[in-house]
């Protein structure tokens, strides 16, 4: 096992924590958007930096995508990318509530974007004593090699991720979304660090 593997008893701390965060965080984007969020049970996996994309996103082109870098204290850090079907571009004015001439969709799906990462990770991060600042969100071309390209220039060392799929679904809009958090080996360590603080208080 190297320093980057979590151990079951990590992993399901981890998981239990993604949980919690999702429920509170599904809770408070309901109230935010008057309507019934439903999120599903998140998938969490070691990648590589070649297979950042390999599960659930092979057709990538099709997909527009905004990214959002986030930090913590304790050295927790990583990319948040929102990936969103074409078909549902045109539900997210009424979604977030605006006129349609309100704001270009570059801007509603920056703002949603912004709102679904923010919401989970600052729950997230209330469960561990953290707290969270974010970068700007950013609207990149959605195409793998943009993607890849884009997550290089984050200064992470991408060798190695731990990957956290959670896919939203607003059924009253028919609209979905999926969120991806990458989080580069170097701050994984760090998580372990965190989340054995947590498992020896039980």
């Amino acid at each position: 096992m190297s320093a980057f593997d979590l151990s079951e008893d990590q992993q399901d701390c981890l998981q239990e924590l993604i949980n919690v965060a999702m429920g509170q965080a599904s809770d408070q984007l309901a109230r935010y958007l008057n309507t019934f969020v439903y999120l599903k049970v998140p998938s969490i996996e070691q990648v590589k930096s070649d297979q950042l994309f390999d599960s659930g996103h092979q057709n990538l082109e099709a997909i527009a995508v905004v990214s959002q870098g986030f930090f913590g204290y304790e050295g927790i850090r990583g990319e948040a990318l929102l990936m969103y079907q074409p078909q549902d571009s045109h539900r997210l004015a009424d979604l977030l509530g605006y006129e349609d001439d309100e704001m270009s969709f570059d801007e509603q799906i920056i703002d949603l974007s912004s709102i679904l990462t923010t919401t989970f990770l600052n729950v997230f991060a209330s469960q561990i004593d953290n707290q969270m600042s974010y970068s700007a969100p950013r609207l990149i071309s959605a195409n793998q090699g943009m993607v890849s390209e884009h997550l290089t220039q984050q200064a992470f060392n991408w060798d190695l991720a731990l990957k956290v799929r959670i896919s939203y679904q607003v059924t009253d809009y028919s609209f979905n979304c999926d969120m991806v958090l990458l989080i580069p080996e170097e701050a994984i360590i760090n998580i372990k660090t965190v989340i054995d603080r947590i498992l020896e208080d039980f």
